[in-house]
Protein backbone atom coordinates (compact mmCIF):
# COMPACT_ATOMS: atom_id res chain seq x y z
CA UNK A 1 0.00 0.00 0.00
CA UNK A 2 3.00 2.46 0.72
CA UNK A 3 4.76 2.27 -2.71
CA UNK A 4 4.08 2.02 -6.89
CA UNK A 5 0.56 2.86 -8.20
CA UNK A 6 -2.40 3.13 -6.66
CA UNK A 7 -5.53 3.17 -8.80
CA UNK A 8 -5.25 -1.17 -9.38
CA UNK A 9 -4.29 -1.49 -5.95
CA UNK A 10 -7.65 0.60 -4.29
CA UNK A 11 -9.73 -2.00 -6.74
CA UNK A 12 -8.48 -4.83 -5.88
CA UNK A 13 -8.77 -3.60 -2.18
CA UNK A 14 -12.01 -2.66 -2.26
CA UNK A 15 -14.11 -4.93 -4.77
CA UNK A 16 -13.24 -8.01 -2.58
CA UNK A 17 -14.44 -5.65 0.71
CA UNK A 18 -17.75 -4.69 -1.73
CA UNK A 19 -18.52 -8.26 -2.04
CA UNK A 20 -18.49 -9.07 0.75
CA UNK A 21 -20.18 -6.11 2.54
CA UNK A 22 -22.97 -6.62 0.27
CA UNK A 23 -22.88 -10.74 0.97
CA UNK A 24 -23.24 -9.65 4.72
CA UNK A 25 -26.92 -7.89 3.77
CA UNK A 26 -27.86 -10.97 2.26
CA UNK A 27 -28.30 -12.77 5.67
CA UNK A 28 -30.64 -9.99 6.22
CA UNK A 29 -32.31 -9.81 2.78
CA UNK A 30 -32.22 -13.82 2.70
CA UNK A 31 -34.67 -13.47 5.86
CA UNK A 32 -36.64 -11.03 4.05
CA UNK A 33 -37.48 -11.92 0.53
CA UNK A 34 -38.48 -16.32 2.66
CA UNK A 35 -40.71 -14.53 5.03
CA UNK A 36 -41.92 -12.36 2.53
CA UNK A 37 -42.50 -14.94 -0.12
CA UNK A 38 -43.61 -17.77 2.30
CA UNK A 39 -44.84 -16.11 6.18
CA UNK A 40 -47.02 -12.97 4.69
CA UNK A 41 -46.45 -9.15 5.09
CA UNK A 42 -46.98 -9.49 9.12
CA UNK A 43 -43.74 -11.58 8.92
CA UNK A 44 -42.45 -9.48 6.83
CA UNK A 45 -42.62 -6.24 8.47
CA UNK A 46 -41.68 -7.60 11.89
CA UNK A 47 -38.63 -9.10 10.61
CA UNK A 48 -37.68 -6.15 7.87
CA UNK A 49 -38.36 -3.23 10.54
CA UNK A 50 -35.76 -4.39 13.12
CA UNK A 51 -32.85 -3.24 10.69
CA UNK A 52 -32.58 0.05 12.55
CA UNK A 53 -33.24 -1.14 16.17
CA UNK A 54 -30.26 -4.05 15.39
CA UNK A 55 -27.88 -1.40 14.17
CA UNK A 56 -28.31 1.04 16.91
CA UNK A 57 -26.97 -1.76 19.40
CA UNK A 58 -24.08 -3.42 17.04
CA UNK A 59 -22.73 0.18 16.08
CA UNK A 60 -20.50 1.26 19.36
CA UNK A 61 -18.76 -2.12 18.68
CA UNK A 62 -18.30 -1.89 14.58
CA UNK A 63 -16.89 1.60 15.58
CA UNK A 64 -14.45 -0.09 17.83
CA UNK A 65 -13.57 -2.56 14.73
CA UNK A 66 -12.61 0.74 12.56
CA UNK A 67 -10.32 1.68 15.51
CA UNK A 68 -8.73 -1.26 15.48
CA UNK A 69 -8.35 -1.41 11.69
CA UNK A 70 -6.64 1.91 12.43
CA UNK A 71 -4.28 0.95 14.84
CA UNK A 72 -3.14 -2.24 13.48
CA UNK A 73 -2.58 -0.30 9.72
CA UNK A 74 -0.51 2.42 11.28
CA UNK A 75 1.47 0.34 13.28
CA UNK A 76 1.87 -2.21 10.49
CA UNK A 77 2.61 0.84 8.03
CA UNK A 78 5.89 1.97 10.33
CA UNK A 79 7.01 -1.35 10.97
CA UNK A 80 6.20 -1.80 14.67
CA UNK A 81 5.33 -5.20 14.62
CA UNK A 82 5.62 -6.33 18.16
CA UNK A 83 2.45 -3.89 18.69
CA UNK A 84 0.43 -5.51 16.21
CA UNK A 85 0.33 -8.84 18.33
CA UNK A 86 -0.56 -6.97 21.16
CA UNK A 87 -3.63 -4.67 19.23
CA UNK A 88 -4.84 -8.30 18.21
CA UNK A 89 -4.91 -9.97 21.04
CA UNK A 90 -6.96 -6.87 22.81
CA UNK A 91 -9.14 -6.09 20.12
CA UNK A 92 -10.50 -9.81 20.02
CA UNK A 93 -10.67 -9.92 23.66
CA UNK A 94 -12.61 -6.41 23.09
CA UNK A 95 -15.11 -8.13 20.53
CA UNK A 96 -16.15 -11.39 22.94
CA UNK A 97 -17.00 -9.42 25.69
CA UNK A 98 -18.85 -6.81 24.08
CA UNK A 99 -20.68 -9.90 22.52
CA UNK A 100 -21.38 -11.39 25.51
CA UNK A 101 -22.84 -7.91 26.82
CA UNK A 102 -25.09 -7.34 23.23
CA UNK A 103 -26.20 -10.72 23.65
CA UNK A 104 -27.92 -10.39 27.28
CA UNK A 105 -29.06 -6.69 27.10
CA UNK A 106 -30.42 -7.58 23.28
CA UNK A 107 -32.57 -10.81 25.03
CA UNK A 108 -33.78 -8.80 28.31
CA UNK A 109 -34.65 -5.57 26.81
CA UNK A 110 -35.85 -6.52 23.21
CA UNK A 111 -39.45 -5.86 24.19
CA UNK A 112 -39.44 -3.19 25.73
CA UNK A 113 -37.39 -1.21 23.03
CA UNK A 114 -40.11 -2.26 20.53
CA UNK A 115 -42.58 -0.87 22.40
CA UNK A 116 -40.57 2.50 22.78
CA UNK A 117 -40.81 2.10 18.62
CA UNK A 118 -44.35 2.34 18.84
CA UNK A 119 -44.04 -1.73 16.87
CA UNK A 120 -47.91 -2.23 15.95
CA UNK A 121 -49.13 -4.71 17.99
CA UNK A 122 -50.13 -7.28 15.22
CA UNK A 123 -46.20 -7.71 14.67
CA UNK A 124 -44.84 -6.88 18.05
CA UNK A 125 -45.11 -10.46 19.06
CA UNK A 126 -43.71 -11.80 15.94
CA UNK A 127 -40.49 -9.00 15.85
CA UNK A 128 -39.57 -10.01 19.67
CA UNK A 129 -39.43 -13.74 18.83
CA UNK A 130 -36.71 -12.85 15.94
CA UNK A 131 -34.64 -10.28 17.65
CA UNK A 132 -34.41 -12.52 20.68
CA UNK A 133 -32.49 -15.44 18.95
CA UNK A 134 -31.06 -12.97 16.63
CA UNK A 135 -29.08 -11.35 19.63
CA UNK A 136 -28.03 -15.05 20.57
CA UNK A 137 -25.19 -14.46 17.85
CA UNK A 138 -23.74 -11.42 19.17
CA UNK A 139 -20.19 -12.89 20.12
CA UNK A 140 -20.40 -14.37 16.56
CA UNK A 141 -20.93 -10.75 14.86
CA UNK A 142 -18.54 -8.69 16.77
CA UNK A 143 -15.66 -11.29 16.42
CA UNK A 144 -16.06 -11.61 12.61
CA UNK A 145 -16.59 -7.96 12.13
CA UNK A 146 -12.85 -7.28 14.35
CA UNK A 147 -11.35 -10.29 12.80
CA UNK A 148 -11.96 -9.25 9.48
CA UNK A 149 -10.72 -5.74 9.97
CA UNK A 150 -7.41 -6.33 11.75
CA UNK A 151 -6.89 -9.16 8.35
CA UNK A 152 -7.68 -5.93 6.50
CA UNK A 153 -5.14 -4.01 7.91
CA UNK A 154 -2.86 -5.88 6.17
CA UNK A 155 -4.29 -5.43 3.04
CA UNK A 156 -6.00 -9.13 2.97
CA UNK A 157 -9.95 -8.72 2.09
CA UNK A 158 -9.96 -11.90 0.20
CA UNK A 159 -10.32 -14.47 2.51
CA UNK A 160 -13.05 -12.42 4.57
CA UNK A 161 -15.18 -12.50 1.41
CA UNK A 162 -14.94 -16.35 1.11
CA UNK A 163 -15.40 -16.73 5.05
CA UNK A 164 -18.91 -14.68 3.93
CA UNK A 165 -19.64 -16.48 0.96
CA UNK A 166 -19.50 -20.24 2.92
CA UNK A 167 -21.37 -18.93 5.59
CA UNK A 168 -23.99 -16.89 3.43
CA UNK A 169 -24.50 -20.28 1.42
CA UNK A 170 -25.37 -22.03 4.54
CA UNK A 171 -27.46 -19.16 5.51
CA UNK A 172 -29.96 -19.29 2.67
CA UNK A 173 -30.09 -23.57 2.84
CA UNK A 174 -31.18 -23.14 6.48
CA UNK A 175 -33.81 -20.35 5.58
CA UNK A 176 -35.14 -22.56 2.86
CA UNK A 177 -35.30 -25.56 5.41
CA UNK A 178 -36.18 -24.10 8.63
CA UNK A 179 -39.20 -21.72 7.05
CA UNK A 180 -40.21 -23.83 3.92
CA UNK A 181 -39.95 -27.11 5.21
CA UNK A 182 -40.55 -27.07 8.78
CA UNK A 183 -42.54 -24.05 8.79
CA UNK A 184 -40.80 -22.09 11.91
CA UNK A 185 -41.61 -18.76 10.23
CA UNK A 186 -39.49 -15.78 11.69
CA UNK A 187 -37.96 -18.35 14.10
CA UNK A 188 -36.47 -20.20 11.34
CA UNK A 189 -35.10 -17.46 9.51
CA UNK A 190 -33.39 -15.99 12.91
CA UNK A 191 -32.05 -19.08 13.83
CA UNK A 192 -30.37 -19.79 9.99
CA UNK A 193 -28.61 -16.00 10.72
CA UNK A 194 -27.34 -16.86 13.76
CA UNK A 195 -25.75 -19.93 12.63
CA UNK A 196 -24.14 -18.64 10.20
CA UNK A 197 -22.66 -15.48 11.87
CA UNK A 198 -21.20 -18.58 14.40
CA UNK A 199 -19.93 -20.33 11.09
CA UNK A 200 -17.94 -17.03 10.03
CA UNK A 201 -16.96 -16.21 13.24
CA UNK A 202 -15.08 -19.99 13.73
CA UNK A 203 -13.81 -19.66 10.42
CA UNK A 204 -12.08 -15.70 10.73
CA UNK A 205 -10.15 -17.50 13.98
CA UNK A 206 -9.57 -20.33 12.71
CA UNK A 207 -7.67 -18.21 9.78
CA UNK A 208 -5.95 -15.85 12.17
CA UNK A 209 -4.44 -19.17 14.92
CA UNK A 210 -2.82 -19.94 11.74
CA UNK A 211 -1.01 -17.26 10.55
CA UNK A 212 2.26 -17.41 11.23
CA UNK A 213 3.09 -13.33 10.77
CA UNK A 214 2.16 -10.66 13.68
CA UNK A 215 -1.43 -10.96 13.19
CA UNK A 216 -1.65 -14.84 14.53
CA UNK A 217 -3.91 -15.34 17.27
CA UNK A 218 -3.14 -17.39 20.39
CA UNK A 219 -5.86 -17.81 22.64
CA UNK A 220 -4.08 -18.17 25.45
CA UNK A 221 -3.34 -14.60 25.14
CA UNK A 222 -6.33 -12.96 24.82
CA UNK A 223 -6.74 -9.92 27.59
CA UNK A 224 -6.41 -6.07 27.32
CA UNK A 225 -3.99 -3.95 26.95
CA UNK A 226 -4.91 -0.51 28.53
CA UNK A 227 -2.73 1.59 26.07
CA UNK A 228 -3.54 -0.51 23.08
CA UNK A 229 -7.51 -0.45 23.98
CA UNK A 230 -6.76 3.37 24.61
CA UNK A 231 -5.95 3.54 21.38
CA UNK A 232 -8.87 1.54 19.32
CA UNK A 233 -11.14 3.75 21.75
CA UNK A 234 -9.98 6.84 20.72
CA UNK A 235 -10.36 6.12 17.00
CA UNK A 236 -12.96 3.80 17.00
CA UNK A 237 -15.53 5.60 19.89
CA UNK A 238 -16.41 8.65 18.00
CA UNK A 239 -17.26 6.35 15.01
CA UNK A 240 -19.25 3.98 16.82
CA UNK A 241 -21.00 6.76 18.62
CA UNK A 242 -21.52 8.53 15.19
CA UNK A 243 -23.40 4.89 14.01
CA UNK A 244 -25.84 4.95 17.12
CA UNK A 245 -26.62 8.44 16.74
CA UNK A 246 -26.97 7.69 12.79
CA UNK A 247 -29.21 4.68 13.95
CA UNK A 248 -30.98 6.47 16.87
CA UNK A 249 -32.24 9.03 14.08
CA UNK A 250 -33.44 5.52 11.78
CA UNK A 251 -35.22 4.22 15.06
CA UNK A 252 -36.99 7.53 15.13
CA UNK A 253 -37.96 7.97 11.82
CA UNK A 254 -39.16 3.81 11.72
CA UNK A 255 -41.04 4.70 15.11
CA UNK A 256 -42.63 7.38 13.44
CA UNK A 257 -43.72 5.54 10.66
CA UNK A 258 -45.17 2.77 12.93
CA UNK A 259 -47.47 5.19 14.61
CA UNK A 260 -49.47 4.90 11.04
CA UNK A 261 -50.31 1.65 12.19
CA UNK A 262 -50.69 0.73 8.57
CA UNK A 263 -48.34 -3.26 7.64
CA UNK A 264 -48.07 -2.21 4.35
CA UNK A 265 -46.09 1.12 4.91
CA UNK A 266 -43.65 -0.23 7.42
CA UNK A 267 -43.33 -3.36 4.81
CA UNK A 268 -42.71 -1.26 2.01
CA UNK A 269 -40.19 1.53 4.18
CA UNK A 270 -38.81 -1.82 5.10
CA UNK A 271 -38.71 -3.58 0.97
CA UNK A 272 -36.57 0.05 0.10
CA UNK A 273 -34.20 0.15 3.20
CA UNK A 274 -33.18 -3.49 2.40
CA UNK A 275 -32.49 -2.32 -1.32
CA UNK A 276 -30.61 0.97 -0.32
CA UNK A 277 -28.69 -1.11 2.01
CA UNK A 278 -26.43 -2.64 -0.86
CA UNK A 279 -25.63 0.75 -2.76
CA UNK A 280 -24.45 1.89 0.50
CA UNK A 281 -22.42 -1.01 1.13
CA UNK A 282 -20.78 -0.96 -2.05
CA UNK A 283 -20.13 2.81 -1.49
CA UNK A 284 -18.65 1.97 1.90
CA UNK A 285 -16.32 -0.18 0.58
CA UNK A 286 -14.17 2.91 -0.22
CA UNK A 287 -14.43 4.30 2.83
CA UNK A 288 -13.52 1.27 4.85
CA UNK A 289 -10.53 1.08 1.69
CA UNK A 290 -9.77 4.73 1.86
CA UNK A 291 -9.34 4.21 6.08
CA UNK A 292 -6.80 1.11 5.61
CA UNK A 293 -4.73 3.07 2.79
CA UNK A 294 -4.33 6.30 4.61
CA UNK A 295 -3.71 4.34 7.59
CA UNK A 296 -0.92 2.47 6.66
CA UNK A 297 0.67 5.49 4.19
CA UNK A 298 0.56 7.84 7.25
CA UNK A 299 1.85 5.30 9.78
CA UNK A 300 5.27 5.37 6.75
CA UNK A 301 5.33 9.04 7.09
CA UNK A 302 3.47 8.67 3.18
CA UNK A 303 2.01 11.83 3.22
CA UNK A 304 1.60 12.70 -0.49
CA UNK A 305 0.28 9.27 -1.04
CA UNK A 306 -2.52 10.20 1.68
CA UNK A 307 -3.64 12.91 -0.71
CA UNK A 308 -3.69 10.88 -3.42
CA UNK A 309 -5.31 8.03 -1.71
CA UNK A 310 -8.48 10.31 -0.61
CA UNK A 311 -8.84 12.11 -4.53
CA UNK A 312 -9.13 8.58 -6.33
CA UNK A 313 -11.04 7.02 -3.14
CA UNK A 314 -13.61 9.37 -3.38
CA UNK A 315 -13.98 9.24 -7.65
CA UNK A 316 -14.74 5.65 -7.52
CA UNK A 317 -17.00 6.15 -4.61
CA UNK A 318 -18.81 8.71 -6.46
CA UNK A 319 -19.24 7.08 -9.52
CA UNK A 320 -20.30 3.82 -7.98
CA UNK A 321 -22.92 5.91 -6.00
CA UNK A 322 -24.34 7.70 -9.03
CA UNK A 323 -24.40 4.27 -11.26
CA UNK A 324 -26.08 1.79 -8.54
CA UNK A 325 -28.23 4.46 -6.77
CA UNK A 326 -30.12 5.41 -10.57
CA UNK A 327 -30.10 1.80 -11.32
CA UNK A 328 -31.91 0.33 -8.24
CA UNK A 329 -34.45 3.05 -8.74
CA UNK A 330 -34.72 2.25 -12.47
CA UNK A 331 -35.23 -1.80 -11.75
CA UNK A 332 -36.72 -0.70 -8.56
CA UNK A 333 -40.19 -2.76 -9.48
CA UNK A 334 -39.10 -6.14 -10.05
CA UNK A 335 -36.16 -5.33 -7.40
CA UNK A 336 -39.14 -4.32 -4.54
CA UNK A 337 -40.88 -7.63 -6.02
CA UNK A 338 -38.60 -9.95 -5.10
CA UNK A 339 -39.18 -9.15 -1.44
CA UNK A 340 -43.03 -7.98 -1.37
CA UNK A 341 -44.63 -10.92 -4.17
CA UNK A 342 -48.27 -9.85 -5.24
CA UNK A 343 -48.08 -6.78 -2.89
CA UNK A 344 -48.46 -3.73 -5.20
CA UNK A 345 -49.20 -1.56 -2.66
CA UNK A 346 -46.16 -2.55 -1.07
CA UNK A 347 -43.82 -2.05 -3.64
CA UNK A 348 -45.68 1.73 -4.61
CA UNK A 349 -44.11 2.51 -1.07
CA UNK A 350 -41.03 0.94 -1.65
CA UNK A 351 -40.68 3.32 -4.89
CA UNK A 352 -41.58 6.54 -3.43
CA UNK A 353 -38.69 6.26 -0.75
CA UNK A 354 -36.30 4.96 -3.50
CA UNK A 355 -36.82 8.11 -5.77
CA UNK A 356 -35.80 10.65 -2.99
CA UNK A 357 -33.07 8.42 -1.25
CA UNK A 358 -31.36 6.25 -4.15
CA UNK A 359 -30.80 8.77 -7.27
CA UNK A 360 -28.70 11.18 -5.26
CA UNK A 361 -27.13 9.07 -3.04
CA UNK A 362 -23.45 9.82 -4.90
CA UNK A 363 -23.67 12.69 -2.44
CA UNK A 364 -23.33 9.94 0.23
CA UNK A 365 -20.06 8.37 -1.58
CA UNK A 366 -18.57 11.98 -0.86
CA UNK A 367 -19.17 12.31 3.02
CA UNK A 368 -17.93 8.57 4.05
CA UNK A 369 -14.91 8.55 1.59
CA UNK A 370 -14.02 11.80 3.69
CA UNK A 371 -14.68 10.62 7.19
CA UNK A 372 -12.96 7.26 6.25
CA UNK A 373 -10.00 9.63 5.00
CA UNK A 374 -10.30 11.33 8.22
CA UNK A 375 -10.59 8.24 10.32
CA UNK A 376 -7.11 7.13 8.65
CA UNK A 377 -5.30 9.96 9.57
CA UNK A 378 -6.52 9.66 13.36
CA UNK A 379 -9.15 12.11 13.25
CA UNK A 380 -12.51 10.82 14.04
CA UNK A 381 -14.29 13.39 16.52
CA UNK A 382 -14.47 15.95 13.99
CA UNK A 383 -16.17 13.81 11.79
CA UNK A 384 -18.55 12.75 14.02
CA UNK A 385 -19.98 15.83 14.85
CA UNK A 386 -19.79 17.10 11.24
CA UNK A 387 -21.89 13.70 10.26
CA UNK A 388 -24.58 13.82 13.64
CA UNK A 389 -25.62 17.62 12.36
CA UNK A 390 -25.90 16.76 8.89
CA UNK A 391 -26.88 13.25 8.58
CA UNK A 392 -29.01 13.34 11.95
CA UNK A 393 -30.34 16.22 13.56
CA UNK A 394 -30.72 17.97 9.87
CA UNK A 395 -32.44 14.71 8.84
CA UNK A 396 -34.65 14.33 11.65
CA UNK A 397 -35.99 17.96 11.25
Amino acid sequence: MCSGSLADKILLFALPLMASSLLQLLFNAADIVVVGRWAGKEALAAVGSNTSLINLMVNLFVGLSVGTNVVVARDLGSGRLDNVGRSVHTAMTMALAGGVVMMVFGSVMVRQLLEWMSSPADIIDLATLYLRIYFLGMPANLVYNFGAAILRAQGDTQRPLFFLTCAGVINVMLNMAFVILLRMDVAGVALATIISQYISAALVVRCMMEEQGPLRLDLKRLGLDRRVAGQIIRVGLPAGFQGMVFSLSNVVIQSSLNSFDDPVLVAGSATSANIEGFVYAAINAFQQTALTFVGQNYGAGRCDRVDRVARQCTAFSVVTGLVLGNLVYLFGTPLAGIYAPGEPDVVRQALTRMLIICCPYFICSVMDTLVGVLRGLGSSVIPMFTSIMGACVLRLA
